[in-house]
């Protein structure tokens, strides 16, 4: 995929949740995007290499499934696929991509699909085994992010997991290029929504936190999958 293929638009790489006033975001179709997005989840490099991985971390005993950002769902099916005795929420709150979840899950009693915006504090949903995000929480600014995994530590029972497949920032500006030409994308059309962070931080916080066993499970270029779990 090259972004010469979408002519004079701007394309992005992930699900766009862009909800501040950015000057670069006030012309993009958010409905027209995730639709777009969903039409090529598929062609993001390297992606199922990285579900892959995750999969190996989710715990066997997983009874209730926590989904930030669940997209379609695509995920989180997944993840059922491997452990289908558990329960499930999804959380998101594109209309576009909360109607294709609903549509994916609307046989399965044991998904429960969420409105809700990360930008604002997680309601309480109870305890889970599992926390699991995919290209959805760099989307927010970064004292965000940390808030939020404050939440996670939260709402995982002992023993939990929390898996968080992530776009992170590279080392350098060249890097960084390169990631994005590899994706077929330049610095002037990738996501102006985007808000990347290095995963070093990432998992300092996590373990300052109160996660253990903290750790990068799999890497590829700026793609990153970061995760702990709760003693």
């Amino acid at each position: 995929m090259h972004s010469d293929s979408f002519h004079s638009i701007r394309v992005y790489t992930f699900p766009y949740s862009c909800t501040h006033e950015c000057e670069s975001c006030q012309f993009v179709d958010f409905g027209e995007h995730a639709r777009d997005y969903l039409e090529r989840a598929d062609l993001i490099s390297h992606r199922r290499e990285g579900e892959a991985s995750l999969l190996e971390f989710v715990p066997a005993e997983a009874r209730r499934i926590l989904d930030l950002g669940t997209g379609d769902g695509r995920l989180l099916a997944l993840v059922r696929s491997q452990h289908p005795e558990t329960d499930a929420m999804a959380v998101d709150f594109s209309p576009a991509m909360l109607e294709a979840a609903r549509a994916r899950f609307a046989a399965d009693p044991r998904v429960t699909v969420i409105e809700h915006n990360l930008d604002s504090s997680l309601p309480q949903l109870g305890k889970f085994d599992a926390v699991i995000s995919s290209f959805a929480i760099h989307h927010l600014v970064h004292e965000r992010k940390r808030e939020l995994y404050s939440e996670i530590f939260g709402m995982l029972n002992a023993g939990g997991v929390f898996c968080n497949l992530e776009h992170v920032s590279s080392p350098s500006e060249r890097l960084h290029e390169e990631f994005l030409i590899r994706i077929g994308f330049t610095v002037e059309t990738e996501d102006p929504s985007n808000k990347l962070l290095d995963f070093e931080t990432q998992l300092r916080w996590l373990r300052e936190i109160g996660f253990s066993d903290v750790d990068c499970h799999w890497k590829w270029r700026e793609l990153a999958l970061l995760g702990g779990e709760r003693p």
